[in-house]
């Protein structure tokens, strides 16, 4: 695809496995600048891009916002240097608060862990009490 072809919506649906209705809303927050041929979205390969590079930082955790200012670097002039240096200081970021939740997690889960342990315990000791009864 050169720059000049175009993929229409239900092409970027099928290729990034997204819907319409998203396409559409990150056009709405200047994230996406597809052409318009009436009422047709016409995506151009820095869309392509651009697409691609939202969707990675959504799964990162990073904020619309975030994902926007970070994009707009990117035709600064400066060789990308902005927009590198900015994406990996959020990137560092975002893995400390991720490490984070992680570690809480974890504790979670041994916890409960523990008390399901303690509940299958109380359960075989009552059951046995109940059994000596009868």
């Amino acid at each position: 695809m050169t720059d000049t072809e175009y993929k229409s919506i239900r092409d970027m649906c099928d290729d990034f496995d997204v819907t319409p209705r998203t396409l559409r809303f990150y056009e709405s927050k200047e994230l996406l600048f597809p052409k318009r041929d009436g009422q047709k979205r016409l995506f151009t390969r820095r869309d392509r891009a651009r697409l691609k590079l939202i969707l990675r930082g959504k799964r990162f955790g990073f904020s619309l916002e975030e994902i926007r200012q970070l994009l707009d670097l990117y035709d600064r002039g400066d060789r990308q240097l902005a927009q590198l240096t900015k994406t990996y200081d959020i990137a560092r970021e975002r893995l400390a608060d991720m490490e984070r939740q992680r570690a809480e997690l974890d504790e979670a889960i041994d916890e409960l862990r523990e008390q399901l342990k303690w509940g299958e315990e109380m359960i075989v000791s009552l059951k046995a009490k109940e059994n000596a009864a009868a």
